[in-house]
């Protein structure tokens, strides 16, 4: 990166301020430059902070609590995205974002979707909503595929920063191995679970039916802002009642109110399934609300015994 060139001429004060504050600079006690990363949603900005460590300052587009979705973008930030070591992002979920990366594109792009290997959504369900091809963007319920988006990011921060190649490596070992032990532990967890029926509110966990032999039945389909129509609802209530579902499961960035009022009409439980595509707890993280879900699936899919 070409650094700016210097005024062409400084007055003795301020040279002088120069030298003190670089003096400061290279004292023990001085703050080490950082990786000016940006990411556009929350599972990014966890895996970035993860494998960057304290040698990165992270900063996430997408509000706490916010529908990464639909998130617009000012024109300060539509600067820092082009003037970020990097940014890591995820193509196809946010058309602001998209935009702002066609139009001033950074020096260093990770696309989350090529490292992830992501294709056309799987639904796990035979019953998806009109059978979408729709980009299924909700890969990190699938924790392996986080991990190489993990491995991924390691990589550009090295070529940003050689200096700790070594220690983004053995960040992103360390966070991998994590992943690995989630992966595990829902694997056990969901195991009698083979073949359940998972009824959302929206489509957004694809990736964890596919992972775990889950069948997933959207009242709406991949758009969370999405109305189901009355011919929708009428099927999933179908589904609930054939495979003898117990649980609708609501989101907590989305209303609940739709999933909430069919679970009620059809007399059965409703429970709580984050998508974890935004941060609403500040003291909860990735694996806190992954670890939640696991606890909620197993009390709310019908296993067997």
């Amino acid at each position: 990166m070409t650094s700016r060139p210097r005024a062409r001429s400084l007055s003795a004060a301020a040279a002088t301020l120069l030298v003190l504050s670089t003096t400061a600079a290279c004292s023990p006690d001085a703050q080490e430059d950082t990786v000016d990363v940006l990411t556009s949603f929350y599972p990014l900005q966890y895996v970035a902070e993860q494998v960057g460590g304290e040698h990165v300052n992270v900063t996430n587009l997408t509000p706490a609590a916010a529908d990464p979705h639909s998130i617009e973008l000012s024109p300060a930030r539509v600067r820092e995205m082009g003037q970020a070591d990097l940014v890591v992002y995820l193509s196809g979920m946010q058309p602001a974002t998209d935009e702002a990366l066609e139009a001033g594109p950074p020096e260093r792009l990770l696309d989350a979707a090529e490292a992830a290997g992501l294709e056309a959504g799987p639904n796990g369900a035979a019953a998806a909503p009109s059978g979408s091809t729709a980009l299924d963007p909700h890969f990190w319920q699938d924790p392996t595929r986080l991990a190489d988006v993990a491995q991924g990011i390691a990589t550009e921060l090295a070529d940003a920063d050689p200096a700790h190649a070594a220690d983004y490596a053995a960040n992103a070992d360390a966070l991998v191995a994590e992943l690995d032990a989630l992966d595990q532990d829902y694997r056990d967890g969901l195991a009698r679970c083979a073949g359940a029926t998972l009824v959302v509110s929206h489509e957004a966990f694809g990736y964890l039916a596919e992972r775990y032999d889950l069948v997933q039945v959207g009242i709406s389909g991949i758009d969370p802002e999405a109305e189901p129509s009355p011919a929708r609802l009428r099927a999933v209530r179908s589904v609930v009642q054939d495979d003898d579902v117990q649980t609708v499961f609501f989101e907590v960035i989305t209303s609940p109110k739709v999933a909430r009022a069919l679970a009620e009409d059809l007399g059965i439980d409703s429970a709580k399934l984050d998508p974890i595509e935004g941060r609403s707890d500040p003291n909860a993280d990735y694996m806190d609300m992954m670890r939640e879900n696991l606890a909620a699936l197993e009390d709310g899919l019908v296993c067997e015994h």
